[in-house]
């Protein structure tokens, strides 16, 4: 296998919370706003939910509308795209997620754009996942059938297909027709990045000449109350102040959803029909804990992630971390300590864009993916919102006489996480995300013209 080969990023699109296109995103997260809103829907079950804030899209606002089921109750049969972007056969095979899915590719190659022929050739691939199952086809058909006491068939013929895990990739592939890889890869709230480093690698090793990557989250309660049982959900903050990475009085993350699809390319491919290289990905790398425990973060295998994608690539310090900043408080304190003890205490700043519009699990790396090209685009560094009070003592396991890392408390380090976005030069930024299982990824893009740089 050629392992010489450049992969390009040339398109992108999605769903985000509470904006209608990729520019009305851009330009709310440069402003500082935060898209995390009070959710109705919990509000409906009093005190059985703990928070109540979220990051949520509704089907009116993606222009999509329902069409319930005569036959059970509240089931959505299928849906009406009002500005007739999907045909209706792809509709009828899709849940809310694998159309924000389908929308997201569309954008994304036409960004990109890739010709009929392109598209529908064997070297171009999809490569999509989810971090959750279709929880809104699967809990209504399951309740009218055990609870009601309906027959199996008034479902219809499509609750599997709306609901398998790489639903999200087989809608897309159905609807662009490619005839490469299709498939998906969970790795919980690594999912989004996982899924676009794998597209990368299938392409830097001669697999595939283009991949339609990414990652989605469809709006589903039934996955909201899943984190609120764990009690790691924020409460007792207005909803634009829930989501505080690094700030002292973080006490868990906001459940949001959304969806990031990228357009990758071979470089040679790309320059060569002139297309918009929006970035070049240096390098990915992941790997896992190693240590038994499936949720606390590990110290040791941050650092072995960023030895595998720095060393690997011979690449030098970003300008910008992209954090996964999930607002948890062990989260937190385990990640920027990683980040110092990898690239120093100057240089470069820090982005915790889950600070503006909360975690939105299986998408948050492509959205967050999404982020970084932005900045790249934008010469802007996205903030860490509601960081306002950082520690100034030690965490508690920076005392243990076994603690390896920065002897540092947060506040030392105020100057690397920006509380506004600001203009700075970039020509390089690292994106991390992290999952249930101790999964860890990590990738690295920069500008055209820096991709070359020497360190």
């Amino acid at each position: 296998m050629d392992s010489s080969r450049r992969v390009a990023v040339v398109g992108m699109g999605g769903a985000f919370p509470t904006c209608n296109s990729l520019d009305n995103f851009r330009d709310k997260i440069f402003s500082n706003q935060s898209l995390i809103r009070e959710w109705d829907e919990t509000l409906k079950y009093g005190k059985n939910i703990r928070s109540t804030v979220a990051g949520y899209i509704t089907e009116v606002e993606m222009d999509l509308e329902i069409i319930p089921s005569t036959l059970l109750e509240n089931y959505p049969e299928t849906y009406i795209d009002k500005k007739n972007r999907i045909p209706h056969i792809n509709l009828a095979t899709a849940d809310l997620g694998s159309i924000w899915a389908m929308l997201g590719a569309q954008d994304a190659i036409k960004m990109a754009g890739w010709n009929s022929e392109e598209i529908q050739s064997e070297n171009t691939g999809v490569v999509v996942g989810s971090g959750g199952s279709g929880n809104v086809i699967l809990r209504n058909a399951w309740h009218n059938f055990y609870e009601l006491g309906k027959k199996t068939r008034l479902a219809g013929s499509h609750s599997v297909d709306r609901s398998m895990p790489y639903r999200e990739a087989a809608n897309i592939s159905c609807f662009i027709k490619n005839r490469g890889v299709c498939e998906s890869i969970g790795s919980a709230c690594a999912t989004g990045l996982g899924n676009i480093g794998h597209a990368y690698r299938l392409i830097k090793f001669g697999l595939q000449d283009r991949v339609i990557a990414g990652g989605v989250e469809g709006t589903s309660l039934e996955t909201f109350i899943g984190f609120d049982a764990m009690q790691v959900l924020s409460k007792n903050f207005s909803p634009a102040e829930s989501s505080r990475p690094f700030d002292i009085n973080r006490n868990g993350f906001v459940c949001s959803f959304g969806s990031g699809i990228v357009a990758l390319e071979e470089y040679e491919m790309a320059k060569a029909r002139g297309a918009n290289i929006i970035a070049v990905i240096d390098n990915y790398f992941n790997n896992s804990d190693g240590d038994g425990d499936m949720f606390y973060p590990s110290f040791a295998g941050q650092q072995r992630l960023w030895k595998g994608l720095l060393n690997d690539a011979e690449l030098s310090k970003p300008d910008v971390v992209k954090v996964h900043g999930t607002s948890t408080p062990a989260g937190d304190a385990i990640e920027l300590l990683s980040v110092v003890d990898t690239l120093g205490e100057d240089g470069y700043h820090i982005s915790a864009p889950k600070s503006q519009f909360g975690h939105m699990l299986g998408a948050a790396g492509s959205v967050e993916f999404i982020t970084a090209l932005l900045m790249l685009q934008e010469q802007k560094v996205l903030p860490c919102l509601n960081s306002v009070n950082l520690n100034n003592e030690l965490e508690t396991f920076q005392i243990n006489e076994n603690w390896k890392g920065p002897k540092n408390p947060f506040s030392h380090y105020r100057h690397l996480l920006p509380q506004q976005s600001l203009s700075k030069k970039i020509d390089r930024i690292v994106c991390l995300n992290y999952g249930f299982g101790g999964t860890n990824s990590a990738i690295s893009i920069s500008k055209d013209s820096a991709a070359h740089n020497p360190i």
